[in-house]
């Protein structure tokens, strides 16, 4: 009995990392191409001080769009390549947070947040 439950549950932890590796690429593809469509794309890189960040989503160097770009989207990329994912993402509540009053923006907060109940 025991040794079924063990292999069921792992056999459920397989299954979600094959998930996540199809659907976190998946969403970064969506949340880049959103910020490009609304306009949120940067072609200039941070200042290098601007990656000295000592705050949760660089809150104290760059805008929350910039980290977005330049700090989440590269670690949600790395993350699906190497198969080693967070346990949880809080992303969408910062976007709320960041970005409520944006009229613009709207569909990118439903994909991050949509990205955030991956993990859930």
């Amino acid at each position: 009995m025991l040794k079924n439950s063990l292999t069921a549950f792992y056999d459920s932890l397989k299954g979600m990392s094959s998930r996540l590796q199809q659907e976190v690429p998946r969403y970064a593809d969506l949340i880049e191409a959103e910020m490009r469509r609304i306009g949120y794309w940067q072609n200039q890189p941070p200042r290098p001080e601007q990656l000295q960040f000592k705050q949760a989503f660089a809150t104290d160097t760059m805008a929350f769009t910039q980290w977005l770009q330049f700090i989440f989207l590269p670690r949600v990329r790395e993350a699906a390549a190497s198969n080693q994912f967070p346990s949880s993402s809080s992303v969408g509540a910062q976007a709320v947070r960041e970005l409520d009053g944006d009229p613009n923006t709207g569909n990118l907060i439903t994909l991050l947040a949509e990205f955030d109940a991956l993990f859930d």
